[in-house]
C-alpha cells in the first residue's frame, strides 16, 4: 500500500474493478457502487473529463494525433481515436502517456474524498487498473472476464464491426494476463444476468467485514 492510501476510515474497503472491454466490469461496478455504503469512481469518466475542451490533456491529444479528431464543438472525438489507437499499439501508448498522468490524480483525489465522507465500499472502476497504477491504492483487485466468443458477441451487439471487435479483443491481451495476475477474485460474466448478480454479491460478502455495511433498504 502507497503513502497516499492508507490515510482513511478503518472499515472503508477499496474494490478495484478491471477487465477487458465488452465483459461487463461496468454493470458490476455500477452495482457495487449502488450497494449502502459504496461509491463509484470511475476511471472512464474521469478520462473523458481531462480531455474536455479547455483541457490541457485536450491539447496535448490534438497536437499529437491531428485536428481531424477534433469535433466542431471543440471535443474530443474519441470514437473516431479509438478505432485508431486500438489498431495501433504505439499510437495508444502515446495516448495513455498523455491521458493517464492527468487520470490519476483525479482517481485519488476521489478516493480520498470518499474516504473522508465515511464511504464503505470504494469501487475503482478501471480497465487499465494495474497499467495505471491505480492497484496500489486498492485492497482488492477483481477482475470481471467472459468468454472470447461472448466478449465478442457483446461488442458486435454494441455497433462494432467483427473485425473492430477484434482489434480491440488482440489489443488488450496483455492487459488481460497482468489483471489475471494481479487479481484478488475473478469474476466471469459468461452466464446470464442472474448468475453475474449472484456471484457479484457473494465476492462483495466475503471482501467485506462483517457489520461494516448499514442494511439495505
Amino acid at each position: 500500500m502507497t503513502a497516499d492510501t492508507h490515510d482513511r476510515p478503518r472499515r472503508t474497503r477499496r474494490i478495484g474493478i478491471t477487465g477487458p472491454i465488452g465483459c461487463g466490469k461496468s454493470t458490476v461496478s455500477r452495482w457495487l457502487g449502488k450497494r449502502p455504503g459504496g461509491v463509484l469512481i470511475d476511471a472512464d469518466r474521469v478520462a473523458r473529463d481531462v480531455v474536455a475542451p479547455g483541457e490541457p490533456a485536450l491539447e496535448a491529444v490534438i497536437s499529437r494525433f491531428g485536428e481531424t479528431f477534433r469535433r466542431p464543438d471543440g471535443s474530443l472525438d474519441r470514437a473516431s481515436l479509438g478505432r485508431l489507437v486500438f489498431a495501433d499499439p504505439d499510437a495508444l501508448r502515446d495516448l495513455e502517456a498523455i491521458v493517464h498522468p492527468a487520470v490519476r490524480p483525479r482517481i485519488l483525489a476521489a478516493i480520498d474524498q470518499a474516504g473522508r465522507d465515511g464511504a464503505v465500499a470504494i469501487v475503482i472502476e478501471a480497465i487499465k487498473l494495474v497499467e495505471g497504477g491505480l492497484a496500489d491504492a486498492c485492497d482488492e483487485i477483481w477482475m470481471v472476464t467472459c468468454e472470447p466468443e461472448t466478449q465478442r458477441v457483446r461488442l458486435i451487439g454494441r455497433g462494432s464491426t467483427d473485425a473492430d471487435a477484434s482489434a480491440r479483443m488482440a489489443a488488450q491481451a496483455e492487459l488481460v494476463d497482468r489483471a489475471r495476475a494481479a487479481a484478488t477474485r475473478v469474476i466471469d460474466t459468461s452466464g446470464d444476468l442472474a448468475t453475474t448478480r449472484r456471484l457479484t454479491d457473494e465476492a462483495f460478502a466475503a471482501a467485506i467485514e462483517p457489520g461494516a455495511l448499514p442494511p439495505e433498504r
